[in-house]
């Protein structure tokens, strides 16, 4: 089976593209908007409009591959590759996969991720997309679901129970964590809390918010024995509002898991030390100190966090009890397919995640990752209003449980 031409289309994202870097210092909340001057470049908003490019294989039997190039809300911080805009990259992406695939033979998944996924430098935005519509061709040309090609491949067995998904709620953390609980959200709320103002200047607004969390739960509970983990982003606040004092952060952990009880609590990049290595060493430190106190507070990895190597180093330094396998930022998702596996031979959580600012057919494709390797959960994306994303990752997985049950 050949790819017979390969054609882009323009998209808009789940999200939006925002400035870390301003929000965190003096950008200003109005509405959905930012107020403020862009602090990182390429951006000319503090928010504006996510966008991505659908990358689409004609096989030359009339059959489409797609996938969705996608880059993360917070595009150009944490070591990321800059801003991903669909006029700029549109160009560069036909001629990368024009001179790798077009007309050529659809072999394994393995070996045409890695063709483009060895092009550096190339956006890992591309890579996300490219591979994606790579894992769809080898699906489509043998008539398989996707998550048999990866299990295949990387000898592994399509899962036959669902994977725990984590619903994120944006800004509005009260009203759609009410939609979390009613759907039976199994990880929630994520928070956003990414600066001062919501996480309080010693963290007392965050306590305050995950008492209110655990109330809610026990409340609203759809079904007996409804006892999702509690897992927040703090984005680092954490660390700035307690001068990165770490007695004071494993303090602050002691009474944020009291709130939490009788729920599991999970924190999410507790601290940035804005660069890779300190921030290995600041996690490394912080479970350290969690386990000789006996705080029962799973920390997850996040920022600095971002490849493939990334992943294996946090994970040989036990530098966190999870690891978010932030998907568009490891490019090829060959990349986060062995990210996965290496976290679970390793002691480590995997938690397949990604972003807001994906696209329905990038919330797809990870699904079938996630069914095919089995991680600890998986994001429920793209989008911050929880019924799209859950619905996304929700209906693709129990086709695929209905379908691998069924006949194939």
């Amino acid at each position: 089976m050949k790819i017979k031409d390969i054609i882009c289309a323009p998209g808009r994202t789940g999200f939006f593209f925002d400035d870390q870097a301003a929000i965190k210092t003096t950008a200003v909340a109005d509405g959905n908007a930012y107020i403020g001057k862009p602090a990182t470049p390429g951006f000319t908003q503090v928010r504006q409009a996510g966008e991505s490019v659908s990358v689409m294989f004609i096989l030359e039997d009339g059959q489409i591959a797609h996938g969705d190039c996608a880059a993360v809300q917070y595009s150009g911080t944490g070591g990321r590759d800059p801003l991903f805009l669909a006029k700029d990259f549109i160009p560069v992406i036909l001629k990368e996969t024009e001179a790798l695939y077009k007309e050529k033979e659809v072999t394994t998944f393995k070996e045409m991720a890695q063709a483009i996924d060895n092009r550096r430098p190339c956006h890992t935005a591309i890579r996300y997309g490219v591979t994606q519509a790579c894992l769809d061709a080898v699906a489509k040309a043998n008539r398989k679901l996707m998550a048999q090609v990866i299990a295949e491949e990387y000898g592994l067995t399509v899962s036959d129970k669902p994977i725990p998904i984590f619903s994120q709620s944006g800004d509005d953390r009260y009203n759609n964590v009410d939609k979390m609980i009613l759907k039976g959200s199994e990880v929630l709320p994520h928070g956003l809390v990414n600066n001062i103002t919501k996480l309080g200047h010693k963290g007392e607004k965050l306590l305050e918010y995950i008492g209110w969390l655990r109330d809610r739960i026990v409340r609203l509970s759809p079904y007996a024995g409804y006892k999702p983990v509690l897992h927040i982003d703090v984005y680092g606040v954490l660390g700035i509002a307690l001068d990165h004092d770490y007695g004071a952060i494993v303090g602050f952990m002691a009474k944020a898991q009291k709130m939490a009880e009788p729920f599991t609590l999970r924190i999410e990049g507790p601290v940035d030390m804005g660069s890779r290595d300190p921030q290995v060493e600041a996690l490394a430190e912080l479970v350290r100190k969690l386990q000789t106190s006996g705080i029962d507070v799973e920390i997850v990895a996040d920022e600095w966090c971002n490849t493939l190597e990334d992943i294996k180093i946090f994970t040989d330094n036990q530098a966190g009890h999870m690891a978010q396998i932030k998907t568009p930022d490891l490019g090829g998702i060959n990349n986060s397919i062995e990210a996965v596996l290496y976290c679970k031979q390793n002691n480590m959580g995997a938690y397949l995640g990604g972003t807001c600012n994906e696209t329905d057919r990038s919330g797809q494709v990870c699904t079938h990752i996630a069914m095919a390797t089995s991680p600890v959960q998986i994001l429920a994306k793209p989008g911050m209003g929880v019924d799209e994303g859950y619905m996304v990752v929700f209906n693709e997985m129990n086709r695929i449980l209905a379908l691998t049950k069924g006949a194939l």
